[in-house]
């Protein structure tokens, strides 16, 4: 029986990277022998134990054979005659296939180290393509390693693609998209992540609302990068700039959704598309089951952002209105989430990426005109609404805006 370290942590170390989590390969051991040394066993799909005293995850040496179409029809060999080499075989890529051993030397039978140094995306062998979850895997990967150089070898690029046009795809989980989605989302380039898709024709398949964004053109007075899918890259990569929460960076990546189905004689006008956004985004977050926070708000985003952007053109009771329809007067902390993403909105256009966004600043004084609205005051004037938009109107807003 031997132990190995593999996979994400001895990847991170040989990047100087910090490591959060370690993960093991047992050899030579069947289930029976690590549940006499105390290991407790988890998972359905194959053998998993927790160590007694760490709770860090080991697992049986395996080999797998495909049975069926998607990534979860894999018939698996747990054996304890599996070798090192043939449980590293079958992972994804050569960079998370380096093993070290419990004396620290490292065991790399398929060129991983050399991949890290030459900074290269490369899967392990032809078996690569018998999961078609690895396709968001590799994507994913790609943007978060983006900013240290790495790419995607274009025969991994290949393969991909090949996933893709195969229908592959297709069998993925609402639940495994959503979950590589997000973990894209909080890189530091999460456009990255979408644009591998593109490039490997995935795109129109797990988010065809976006991919249908592509060649969309806008008014050029408006938008000097014209074409509606670049600008939402550009909204997205400085929604990075701005913040890391991948619930605002989602809101800024769906804002525009409903440029795509306008019809192709208002172009490049796009009249009523923040309406139309708003039921693409609620039919998107149903089919891959996206949290209601994230759909809050991006709602919110597509429906009024041009508001925003207008906001200093707008009266105090249209101000207040807006405040309430995005529920910053029961929530104050929502218009910080949603000043951030209409700021990447207005800086991701051609040019404009260093814009100040003073609506923002007129916004969260608005915001707080109206919070501060005392309780004797409205007893005073009534708790109707209208009464309260008049005495915000008139005795708070002032001058202020």
């Amino acid at each position: 029986m031997k132990i190995y370290e593999v996979g994400g942590a001895v990847r991170d170390s040989l990047l100087g990277l910090p490591v959060s989590e370690r993960d093991f390969v047992v050899v030579g051991a069947t289930a029976q022998r690590m549940i006499d040394l105390g290991y407790r066993q988890v998972g359905r799909d194959f053998p998993v134990f927790l160590h007694p005293q760490t709770n860090e995850e080991y697992a049986l040496a395996r080999t797998e054979r495909k049975t069926g179409p998607g990534h979860k029809a894999f018939e698996f060999d747990t054996s304890a005659s599996v070798r090192l080499e043939d449980d590293l075989k079958r992972r994804d890529l050569t960079i998370n296939c380096i093993a070290r051993d419990e004396a620290g030397n490292l065991i790399d039978p398929y060129g991983g180290r050399d991949d890290l140094e030459n900074r290269v995306l490369r899967h392990v062998s032809e078996a690569f393509a018998e999961d078609p979850l690895r396709v968001l895997r590799v994507a994913r990967f790609a943007a978060r390693f983006h900013r240290m150089g790495f790419r995607v070898a274009d025969d991994t690029l290949n393969l991909m693609r090949a996933l893709a046009e195969r229908g592959e795809l297709q069998t993925l989980s609402p639940e495994r998209i959503w979950q590589e989605t997000v973990k894209a989302l909080v890189t530091d380039h999460p456009e990255i992540y979408f644009e591998t898709l593109k490039q490997t024709a995935a795109l129109a398949i797990v988010f065809p609302e976006i991919h249908r964004l592509y060649g969309v053109p806008q008014p050029a007075k408006w938008h000097p990068e014209i074409d509606t899918g670049i600008h939402t890259m550009m909204a997205l990569v400085q929604s990075a700039r701005i913040t890391s929460d991948p619930v605002v960076r989602f809101a800024v990546l769906v804002h525009d959704l409903g440029k795509g189905t306008t019809p192709k004689e208002l172009l490049p006008r796009h009249v009523g598309h923040e309406h139309r956004s708003v039921d693409l985004i609620v039919a998107m977050t149903e089919r891959l089951r996206v949290p209601k926070r994230y759909l809050r708000l991006a709602v919110a985003v597509a429906r009024y952002h041009g508001m925003a952007h207008r906001a200093h053109e707008l009266r105090p009771g249209t101000l207040l209105e807006l405040l309430e329809s995005i529920g910053a007067l029961r929530d104050p902390a929502t218009l910080d989430d949603f000043i951030a993403a209409c700021q990447a909105d207005a800086r991701g256009r051609t040019g404009l990426e260093e814009t100040p966004y003073p609506q923002g600043d007129r916004l969260r004084l608005a915001l707080s005109a109206a919070t501060a609205v005392t309780g004797a005051a409205l007893t005073h004037r009534g708790r109707k609404r209208p009464h309260y938009q008049r005495y915000v109107q008139g005795l708070t807003f002032g001058d202020g805006l």
